[in-house]
């Protein structure tokens, strides 16, 4: 991704140490922040300093490659406790648990501990290349589906900054307008953090895409004046027979286009895909502090005493969603067991 006219990766490991972009400072403010300890890496993931679930998928496998690092003889208990205290800091998101898991087996495929160290150093690494480079295929092939003049509509951020590059949602977006294609970005401020305003707004400016933050109850107004030609989001979670999870809202924003004719495509690497989870009634859902809903940036917007119920996710069921965007192509939601499990 381009800001202030550079290149950028959400995250990347330097040695030791992590670095990734600060996304709760953004846009007002870009920094970048280093992390070395496990107990920051699991914080980076609760705080939403690092968020979107590719991202978190990212975080996961070099944290754990990280505190495989310190482990004076790394063993399959200890780097099982690991992975199993930092999949708890958000367990929506199904990248986190294959990010871990990925780095864990290949890990514990090898006996000697210098070569355990540097293979959960090379798999985590690996691990990441490869889901920078899913984008980048979901960018492709989502493109095949947007036409020149075509209003996007899309929910919180699933951009550059919700991966490790790219994007999921914002990647056809990317490369259509990279394509010359004149397109145009309704984008849902996405209440309560703004990941819309805040993140996806800052992306789209810093690459030139036309777009305009709206209210989030104000999608459905464009949808019926015909003023959205295709609804495109990313996901925390697919269940193996099609139904998504994804930020609150995207399941109003499918209902709503669904009455209004208009096609609705999740955009996700097939890292995101839980092919053991049978419906959407059986993803998580993370409840998420109420201060979140009750202020805004610091300042109280909701009368003292009155509280608040703050669902960070909510399920997409399959028959609402056109299609689902992966690096393998697009399938519809009845089709994901043609896809080819990693």
């Amino acid at each position: 991704m381009i800001i202030n006219g550079k290149q950028y990766q959400t995250i990347w490991m330097e040695g030791n140490t992590i670095h990734t972009i600060e996304q709760n400072k953004l846009p007002e403010e870009f920094e970048i922040i280093t992390i070395d300890t496990l107990e920051d890496v699991a914080k980076s993931i609760s705080t939403m300093i690092i968020r979107g679930a590719p991202a978190i998928g990212a975080m996961g496998a070099f944290g754990l490659a990280q505190a495989i690092q310190k482990m004076e003889v790394p063993n399959k208990v200890d780097i099982t406790n690991v992975r199993d205290f930092l999949f708890e800091s958000r367990p929506t998101a199904y990248d986190l648990q294959h990010g871990l898991d990925f780095v864990v087996n290949e890990t514990l495929s090898r006996s000697e501990p210098a070569i355990m160290k540097k293979t959960a150093m090379e798999s985590a690494q690996s691990y990441v290349d490869a889901s920078a480079e899913a984008c980048r295929k979901i960018g492709e092939y989502g493109n095949t589906i947007v036409q020149d003049g075509d209003k996007l509509l899309t929910h919180c951020n699933a951009g550059a900054l919700a991966t490790v590059d790219y994007g999921t949602a914002l990647a056809p977006m990317r490369i259509a307008h990279e394509n010359g294609k004149n397109i145009f970005i309704f984008v849902d401020e996405t209440r309560p953090r703004l990941q819309g305003a805040k993140l996806t707004a800052f992306e789209l400016h810093e690459e030139g895409i036309p777009h305009a933050v709206i209210a989030d109850n104000a999608a459905g107004f464009f949808m019926a004046r015909g003023d959205v030609d295709m609804v495109i989001t990313g996901t925390d979670r697919v269940a193996s027979n099609g139904d998504v999870a994804n930020k609150i809202g995207t399941y109003e924003k499918a209902v709503v286009a669904h009455e209004n004719g208009i096609p609705v495509y999740i955009a996700a690497p097939i890292s995101t895909i839980d092919f053991t989870c049978p419906t959407g009634k059986d993803i998580p859902i993370e409840v998420r502090d109420e201060n979140e809903v009750l202020d805004v940036n610091g300042l109280r917007v909701v009368s003292q005493g009155s509280g608040a119920l703050n669902p960070a996710f909510d399920v997409t069921p399959a028959k609402y969603i056109t299609g689902i965007i992966t690096e393998q192509g697009i399938f519809n939601p009845s089709e994901l067991d043609k896809i080819f499990r990693l």
